[in-house]
């Protein structure tokens, strides 16, 4: 390791007075239609308004990226990196995380309704701007497309049912149309191509808080490494291989590389050359929300929720019980870099961009650690920092009740499991800067292509272990490609469907209910109970 140092959404609108209804009335019949357009609609008449709406639009895909609920929750915590365990009563919030991790939601669990509304919403929206009467310029229809895009893919990976209305061609009191499989696919890649060739280019280095071609290639890459899932067809076409290498070959082009220094990637205004796009929304909630309350004083401390398993944590090579570092990068316990490493206390201040003193000679936040948080935690003058009851503030591997001492979600005290950060307070603890696309990921997804059409990626993935200070394999297996993934690309956002695509997201681990174990029906979400009656064209998935 070196140095550290809208617009109103009218599909949510409706869906919500809808769910509320069926709370509240017992003798209800729901009209079957969801009027999205206003009455009339005949296109966005001028560019500016068209161009308005785009920035409206990327307002929303930050909010809807920035929140720890919603997308985030279902593609990192129902997977085996995060869990929100209960302390005392500290997020309990009626079992809601607990059920993501066991996969035990249900049809109305909120943040699988909260996915459903936002981004099948942010897709209306995009299609008002693409709608041949509105006065939409090339570089607007190359980002809406782009986010459109965007849109139904989110929807297509968790639910494999897209709603799709034409707003030129389809009667607006009609139920909208639904895409599955190909058709989804087909209809994605085409918005895709139309991004590619509309929106601007970029170069490593630039302000990417807004889509390019580079993005949108890396969007496409995306759709097509999973498209054996999304059809069923269940193994990858060596075509669809070639050209997910194809683009991130075109991506590499642009000056896209891997970064020596791992967590330097995650600072702003860094101008790294890993970040394709981010979003410019708030990392204050990758940070408090796993951070105990006595971590930091920054932001009135954390919030002590989310944690990692004992078994995603030793995924990475160094000591298992131990994750330590002096403040000038050494590692103390023969971790890899993207482990990261828990500092014996604070740093001086020296001016650096983002950071500040508070006054007192040390960089606000910088006793916390990077990476994976075990043991015993310091404060910045270097004293054992405890937790609200005095005793060691001492993260532990194991999560267990303070009732009974034996395994559990519920009644745990405040230091059990290891904690996961990326992005660091003494960055700046909100800052505006959460990475959604990275290089590293298409340059591993570029490494899978490879594999899954005959060829062998171990000189590429040996390479990026050397920069990351990992030791190199003599071999890469498909187990191999997965847990690079893991140990890449932690708490980015796409746990979930890198163990959908490599069959593993049923597997068993710690705190996974039984009857989820190897069940099929939970590798998708449910269709929210509200929409089945809103739309009838819709079916729910099995198991629901």
């Amino acid at each position: 390791m070196k140095k550290f140092i809208k617009q109103t959404n009218k599909y949510f609108s409706l869906s919500l007075f809808v769910g509320i209804m069926l709370t509240s009335c017992t003798d209800l019949e729901v009209e079957p239609t969801d009027s999205l357009l206003d009455d009339g609609f005949t296109g966005i008449q001028t560019a500016e308004a068209a161009s308005s709406q785009i920035t409206a639009m990327y307002n929303d895909v930050n909010g809807y990226f920035g929140t720890q609920a919603n997308l985030y929750a279902l593609n990192e915590v129902t997977t085996d990196a995060l869990l929100v365990p209960t302390r005392g009563s500290d997020w309990g919030d009626n079992g809601i995380w607990r059920q993501l991790h066991q996969h035990s939601w249900t049809p109305e669990h909120s943040y699988i309704l909260g996915v459903w509304n936002e981004w099948n919403g942010l897709q209306l929206s995009a299609s008002e701007v693409l709608d041949s009467r509105s006065a939409s310029s090339s570089e607007a229809q190359g980002h809406a497309s782009f986010l459109r895009a965007l849109s139904m893919f989110v929807i297509l990976d968790n639910f494999a049912q897209v709603p799709y209305r034409d707003t030129e061609a389809a009667d607006p009191l009609a139920d909208p149309d639904v895409l599955t499989g190909e058709d989804a696919i087909g209809f994605i890649l085409s918005d895709l191509d139309n991004a590619i060739a509309n929106l601007p280019a970029s170069t490593a280095g630039d302000d990417n808080f807004r889509a390019t071609k580079a993005a949108a290639r890396f969007l496409k890459a995306k759709v097509l490494l999973n498209r054996h899932v999304y059809n069923g067809s269940g193994s990858a076409a060596s075509s669809d291989m070639s050209e997910v290498i194809s683009l991130v070959n075109a991506i590499e082009g642009d000056g896209y590389e891997l970064a020596s220094d791992y967590f330097d990637i995650f600072v702003p205004g860094g101008g790294d050359t890993e970040t394709i796009w981010y979003a410019q929304t708030s990392a204050g909630t990758r940070i408090f929300n796993t951070l105990h309350y006595n971590s930091t004083e920054l932001g009135g401390g954390g919030w002590n929720g989310f944690s990692t398993l004992a078994e995603f944590y030793d995924l990475f090579e160094g000591d298992a019980d131990n994750n330590r570092g002096l403040n000038d990068g050494t590692l103390n316990d023969n971790q890899e870099e993207r482990r990261g490493f828990v500092p014996p206390s604070g740093i001086a201040y020296d001016g650096s961009y983002g950071t500040d003193d508070n006054n007192d000679g040390i960089v606000d936040g910088s006793n916390v650690g990077f990476g994976f948080l075990i043991g015993q935690q310091y404060g910045p003058n270097g004293a054992a920092l405890e937790d609200r009851g005095g005793n060691p503030l001492s993260f532990t591997r194991e999560f267990f009740s303070a009732v009974d001492g034996q395994p559990s979600l519920v009644d745990n005290n405040e230091v059990t499991g290891i904690r996961v950060i990326k992005y660091n307070p003494r960055d700046g603890a909100f800052a505006n800067h959460i990475i959604f696309f990275r290089y590293s990921d298409a340059y591993l997804m570029k490494a899978e292509a490879m594999w899954r059409s005959g060829g062998d990626p171990t000189a590429m993935i040996n390479d990026l272990r050397t920069i990351r200070g990992a030791a190199p394999l003599g071999s890469v297996s498909e187990q191999d490609l997965l847990d690079e993934r893991a140990r890449e690309l932690y708490t980015e956002g796409w746990r979930r469907n890198d163990l959908v695509r490599f069959g593993q997201y049923t597997k068993d681990w710690e705190f996974k209910e039984a009857d989820a174990v190897g069940n099929p029906d939970r590798q998708l979400f449910p269709i929210p109970s509200a929409q089945l009656i809103l739309n009838p064209n819709l079916v729910q998935n099995p198991g629901y």
